[in-house]
């Protein structure tokens, strides 16, 4: 469940029959939150100057006004479909202590304008910090930039003088927030000690305990990669994916460049290419044994296919990258003696053909299972991630263009808030399995080879072809010759 009601609907924005379910919902002017704005709505847009809706859903707006929209009053509190879209999206033209101050300076200017009395002006600080809360719930880490946490104060100073229950919700929503993002600081601080992206140059330095040992089986492996992975995908932020692309925009560096760093987006990419290199190392490091090889090589794609039977394709693309590395397979003599018909299917699977077709289609099966699932185990969804941030880059674009009129474009906001919602979806899921600290340790601690000790490697375990000699002689002046033989 999330906070976010229909936002995850499955209706798309082209469907009109449903289009008030499907659409970040705002109320045109005259007509308060909850009234039946579908009864009185026009079916071509209708425009309020600054804001325009279509079919009662707003479309696009200025800057200005959809912050308005924002603003709660004591007959109006923003939707959380749009409350949602509109706090992931608006850090494209405002940062989150500006849009914080313009939201309640609004509110100030509203209760001086009508002289509000002290009644309500408490029902309106119980508004604001139910706001704050929805706000520091789902963008925790917008909390951590000092202007923001300015605003919180002042807002928390004014609660004093109200009646208890206002000051009780404060209290509760300073609590949660500073529980948040100790959590954070101390996952950052997990993720800098196990020193997640440690690589050597030497076999010699390579742990000789075998995955397979520590694990016992694929199902056990499978099932402690999916720990890590939804441990990783929960502390990701949602705005990251905003600002992991605003930032690559000149036009948008300068607006950015205080804000906060993608951090957690980063080092997740990073745990992918850590299991690809693992994967990789673990079969190239037994140089003296192909049985050995061969034996690694079917564990892991075991691993893939349990992988997929429990829905992480995100380890599973990574585990078929790591054995499609070059240093794995260039190894003929190694594959010719593995039994491939699995290795095949997951291929076909993960195939990056057709825009990866056949793995959006089994990624819509497995978000219809976990949809309908009693059971923790069925609900896992963990989406190979590279693909979907590239989707999400798209709407991206849509979102930081404005429309020739200078309106931001709601309806892009929605599409961009609809994947993210989905995802937030996902990373919420509760890992079901025995959970085995020491295997999780050793799969993200554990020293693995650099992309040129893996092509050493790789030579020593099967001497190079003709075309290959030049490489390997290269990198044996460079690094040293590895101990063993084929």
């Amino acid at each position: 469940p999330t906070i976010f009601g229909t936002v995850a609907s499955d209706q798309t924005p082209k469907d009109s029959t449903n289009c008030r379910r499907s659409l970040p919902q705002t109320t045109p002017p005259g007509i308060s939150n909850g009234a039946d704005v579908h009864s009185t709505a026009e079916t071509n847009p209708s425009q309020d100057n600054s804001v325009m809706y279509r079919e009662g859903n707003l479309i696009s707006g200025r800057l200005e006004a959809l912050i308005q929209h924002m603003v709660p009053t004591a007959d109006y509190y923003p939707d959380r479909a749009f409350l949602f879209a509109f706090l992931l999206t608006s850090r494209l033209f405002v940062k989150p202590h500006d849009l914080l101050g313009q939201i309640l300076a609004f509110s100030e200017a509203q209760l001086k304008a009508k002289q509000a009395p002290a009644k309500e002006r408490a029902h309106l600080l119980a508004r604001l910090v139910q706001l704050l809360g929805e706000w520091s719930e789902t963008f925790p880490y917008d909390f951590r930039d000092e202007r923001v946490m300015s605003h919180v104060r002042d807002v928390a100073h004014r609660c004093v003088s109200v009646e208890g229950p206002v000051r009780q919700e404060v209290s509760l929503l300073l609590h949660n927030l500073l529980y948040r993002l100790k959590k954070l600081e101390q996952y950052e601080a997990f993720l800098h000690s196990i020193h997640t992206e440690a690589t050597t140059t030497s076999i010699e330095a390579l742990s000789q305990t075998e995955v397979s040992e520590v694990c016992g089986s694929a199902v056990s492996l499978a099932q402690q990669l999916t720990h890590i992975e939804l441990e990783r995908l929960s502390y990701i932020g949602p705005e990251e994916f905003v600002q992991a692309f605003a930032k690559e925009s000149p036009a948008l560096e300068t607006s950015f460049k205080d804000m906060k760093q993608t951090r957690n987006l980063e080092s997740y990419v990073s745990w992918f290419n850590r299991l690809s290199y693992f994967v990789a190392t673990e079969v190239c490091k037994h140089i003296k044994s192909k049985k050995q090889r061969v034996r690694v090589v079917e564990f892991w794609v075991e691993t893939a296919r349990e992988c997929f039977n429990i829905g992480n394709f995100n380890s599973l693309m990574a585990i078929i990258a790591g054995l499609n590395m070059s240093p794995v397979s260039r190894l003929k003599r190694t594959w010719s003696k593995v039994q491939c018909a699995k290795f095949s299917v997951l291929e076909h699977q993960m195939d990056p053909s057709c825009n990866f077709s056949s793995y959006r289609s089994t990624l819509k099966a497995a978000v219809w299972r976990s949809a309908a699932a009693t059971d923790d185990s069925q609900r896992i969804v963990i989406p190979f991630f590279s693909l979907l941030v590239k989707d999400l880059y798209f709407l991206n674009e849509g979102c930081s263009n404005k429309l020739p009129n200078g309106h931001i474009n709601f309806e892009k906001f929605w599409q961009l808030a609809k994947q993210v919602t989905e995802f937030i979806t996902w990373k919420q899921v509760h890992c079901p399995f025995p959970k085995a600290a020491k295997v999780i340790t050793y799969l993200q601690a554990t020293p693995v080879l650099n992309e040129d000790a893996l092509s050493l490697a790789s030579f020593e375990c099967e001497p190079p072809e003709n075309h290959e000699k030049d490489r390997y002689k290269s990198l044996k002046a460079e690094l040293g010759n590895c101990t063993g033989n084929n």
